[in-house]
Formats: C-alpha cells, sequence, structure tokens
C-alpha cells in the first residue's frame, strides 16, 4: 500500500541523493546486488533530536559494505546502495513494520505492529540501535514516518525491482545478492571453546532453501571456502524482507542474503576499515566472479513456465 506523503510542518529532512545505482559498463550478467545498509549520511535534524551521538547511531550500520562489493561492475552486474542510514529507516522490512512504542499517534490497520521485528525495537522506522539503546529522546508522528517511506523506501524498493525486472528480461532469470554484516560475537562467546559462533566469518541466508537455488548457495559457499573462512547458513540470519520478497525461484527470480562479519573488515568501536581490508574486498571480488563463472556454466535457472515453454 502506497501512502502519500504530506509536508509535515518543515520536520522533513531531503538527502541530496538518497540512493545510489552503480552501472558496469557493460550490462553482461544475471547478477543484481543491494546494499540496503551501508548508508552513512545522517540528517542533522535526526542526530540532533537523538538521545544517542553519533558514533552510536552507526552502531546499526553495515559499515562499507558497499565498498567491500564495489568490484561487481567488473562481471557486468549493478550495485544498488542506500545513502539513507539504517538507524532513519530500515529498507530491509515491509513498509509498515511500525512499532507503537515509537509513536504519539494511533497506528492504522495496515500497520504491522506484531511481527519480531517489531517487538525487538527493529522495525521500519527503528526505536533502538543493534545493542537495543533507544534512539528518540521524544516520539514521533505517523506523518514523519509516512514521508520518510514514501521519499527514500519505495524509491529503493522500486529501482531494486527494476534492476531485477531488467535482468530477468534479458537472460531468463535473476539473482540478488543482499549485502550485510554482522557485529563479532561477544567476549564471553569468544571465551567458550564449545561455541560455533567464535568462527563464523560469512553467514549465507537463503530463507532455508526457500528463497534461490541451491546451486547457487553452493557456488557462494565453495568460493569463501576457498579463502579458509568459516561459513555458517541461515543462522542467526536467513534473510530479511529483501531476500524473501524478491526471493521467487518459481518466477526466476532467486535472491540470496550475505553478512560478513565486521570483525574481518573493520574496527568495530571506531567504524574504521582495519589492515585487511584491502584483502576482504579482494577475497569478495574473487567469490563475485567465481559465482559468475559457475552461473554462466549452468542452465535451468528461470522460471519453470520459460522451461516449459521453450
Amino acid at each position: 500500500m502506497n501512502v502519500k506523503a504530506q509536508e509535515d510542518g518543515g520536520m522533513r529532512e531531503k538527502f541530496p541523493i538518497p540512493l545510489e545505482i552503480i552501472e558496469p559498463p557493460l550490462l553482461t550478467s544475471p547478477l543484481v546486488f543491494s546494499s540496503p545498509h551501508s548508508g552513512r549520511c545522517y540528517p542533522s535534524g535526526f542526530v540532533a533530536t537523538s538521545r544517542l551521538d553519533l558514533a552510536t547511531l552507526r552502531r546499526s550500520e553495515d559499515a562499507y559494505v558497499d565498498e567491500l562489493f564495489s568490484s561487481v561492475g567488473a562481471i557486468g552486474a549493478p550495485l544498488l546502495l542506500a545513502h539513507v542510514p539504517r538507524a532513519y529507516l530500515d529498507l530491509n522490512r515491509e513498509p509498515f513494520e511500525l512499532d507503537p512504542k515509537l509513536f504519539i499517534d494511533s497506528l492504522p490497520d495496515f500497520a504491522n505492529t506484531r511481527s519480531l521485528r517489531v517487538a525487538a525495537g527493529l522495525g521500519t522506522i527503528p526505536r533502538v540501535v543493534s545493542d537495543a539503546r533507544e534512539i528518540y529522546s521524544t516520539k514521533l508522528t505517523l506523518q514523519e514516518a509516512l514521508n520518510r517511506i514514501e521519499l527514500y523506501y519505495y524509491p529503493y524498493h522500486d529501482a531494486l525491482r527494476s534492476l531485477m525486472e531488467r535482468a530477468r528480461e534479458r537472460f531468463g532469470f535473476a539473482i540478488l545478492i543482499d549485502c550485510h554484516s554482522m557485529p563479532s560475537i561477544s567476549a564471553k562467546d569468544q571465551q567458550n571453546p564449545k561455541s560455533d559462533k567464535r568462527r563464523i566469518d560469512f553467514v549465507i541466508g537463503d530463507r532455508y532453501g526457500a528463497s534461490a537455488d541451491r546451486r547457487i548457495v553452493l557456488s557462494v559457499e565453495d568460493q569463501l571456502k576457498r579463502h579458509g573462512y568459516h561459513i555458517q547458513r541461515n543462522r542467526p540470519y536467513a534473510g530479511g524482507f529483501i531476500t524473501e520478497h524478491f526471493g521467487q525461484p518459481g518466477l526466476g527470480w532467486h535472491a540470496l542474503q550475505i553478512e560478513v562479519s565486521r570483525a574481518l573488515y573493520m574496527d568495530e568501536v571506531k567504524i574504521e576499515k582495519s589492515i585487511r581490508f584491502n584483502q576482504i574486498a579482494k577475497h569478495i571480488a574473487e567469490l563475485v566472479k567465481g559465482l559468475s563463472c559457475d552461473i554462466s556454466a549452468y542452465d535451468g535457472y528461470g522460471a519453470p513456465q520459460r522451461a516449459a515453454a521453450e
């Protein structure tokens, strides 16, 4: 449901460029890459009205993930990235996963107020950052939420849909790689020798086999294991709204979520790239190239309806 945003007493802040599509020199791949949480353009009014400082707000950000995957143009694939930060608007949610605790107004019937993500304070308009610290010093109006959704949520999803439709039209199928980062585990888990969480470098999410052809998943895992990374599938991240919504293999749309451990490439406290950043980016470039080669060697990723017609 598309709700038209109205002016809200000058409260609305516009981003100069809310999203960006980095197109390849020549489109030669059915792969589409998306980085919905790497936005790092924080409106001054948002920061001023938050009870948190900028460094704390950035804890929800998938910092530098767009740069980790910036090599995808070399295999002829586009990269869609958000400049809107996740703490301001979470693009990997339903459009109206709204938290009643956050708003002055009563919420409309079409709002999803009962999802697990809303219960955790991590709805479309997050109430908390990733470490459960409250973002706002006062409650918001419903109109403010509708403004953000209209101005920034729908354009991102419309752009992503267009890229997927273009790829399917050109190649007969489309494969979305939704790119994310995850915080490293706690010191307590690191000290527990029985915890298999302590060595997780990448988590591959395919909604437990529902969002992508199994060969795509196996290819990604194989490329990463060649570099000695410890991989987990669907635990603890099986894929969010984007993976679920765009992962429709029966229609020729496949979607896979990749979570990269932040400890691999950045200082999580300072939110700065570490000395290993370029190496991790190089390995991801090799992953993308290897996946592209594997995809070209197979047939049958398209929709069953298409195969039957042929």
